[in-house]
């Protein structure tokens, strides 16, 4: 039986993991959107990090661009919490110097 993206767990294994140690939510988020360039929708992403705002900033960044925000991954370290997104097809870009504004659209 065949996992329907909207079943898959945090848990799963990850095609990508970032490692956000020591940046906070821009750095994270630049580093994090350079990465996932070139990945595949459905592309299941772990990012690990110590910054206290990523349970918030996180969510709302993948509300923003569309993908998929699958939540908290448990862990055996303590000193980083590790989160899990997956990629969507139809995700809307963002600028490449903020990556908190949707990028403008060429009307």
């Amino acid at each position: 039986m065949s996992t329907s993206p909207e079943t898959t767990s945090p848990e799963a294994a990850p095609d990508l993991t970032v490692d956000g140690t020591g940046l906070l939510c821009v750095q994270l988020l630049l580093r994090l959107r350079a990465r996932i360039a070139d990945l595949p929708a459905g592309a299941v992403v772990h990012i690990h990090t110590t910054d206290p705002a990523a349970p918030l900033d996180l969510p709302a960044w993948c509300h923003l661009t569309g993908h998929d925000y699958l939540g908290p991954v448990p862990h055996p370290a303590t000193d980083r919490e590790v989160y899990a997104l997956r990629l969507t097809a139809t995700a809307r870009p963002t600028r490449a110097d903020r990556p908190w504004h949707p990028a403008p659209t060429s009307d």
